[in-house]
């Protein structure tokens, strides 16, 4: 039988790993199409991940020594399980080392995160044209949600609200 191999190794993100976890932001925004994070959003991401009170948590995943994919987390509640949901805000493997496990040892790590903190459920959205993540999330058994869909507001949205409640 043959050996199974080894997945690339999965850690907590640092404070010195800001430039790495930017790197890899900006390479997730190229490859959805997407505007690139301004300066400020990257100085908020970066105090948002190593504050006193963090408001995510980012594991990267590493090939020999250099971080080629990252996961950002944050915990929300369900009232009716009574439990956490570990919500996976982002999952992103540079294009070069899919393939190479990265993406399956930051998926599993952070499904054994879920559980250890005592998570009733693990939650993500996928954009509708990313089959390759769908065909990745199908093979581990995720479930997509029908009968879920996703509202949003935006800050200007949001402002609009307050501004009527205000008047």
């Amino acid at each position: 039988m043959l050996a199974e191999p080894q997945l690339p190794p999965v850690r907590r993100a640092r404070p010195e790993d800001a430039t790495a976890i930017l790197r890899l932001v900006d390479a997730l925004a190229d490859y959805e199409h997407l505007d690139r994070p301004d300066e400020q959003a990257r100085a908020r991401l970066i105090r948002d991940l190593f504050s006193d009170r963090p408001r995510l948590e980012c594991y990267l995943s590493e090939v020999d020594g250099s971080a080629v994919g990252y996961a950002f987390i944050f915990e929300t509640y369900s009232s009716f399980l009574a439990r956490p949901t570990l919500y996976l805000e982002d999952l992103f493997v540079l294009p070069d080392f899919r393939g190479k496990r990265a993406g399956y040892a930051l998926f599993t790590s952070m499904v054994r995160e879920a559980h250890a903190r005592g998570c009733g459920r693990m939650e993500w959205m996928v954009l509708n044209w990313n089959k390759l993540a769908k065909d990745f999330y199908d093979r581990r058994g995720a479930k997509q949600m029908s009968e879920w869909q996703l509202y949003r507001l935006a800050r200007t949205e949001m402002e609009q609200i307050l501004g009527e409640a205000r008047g």
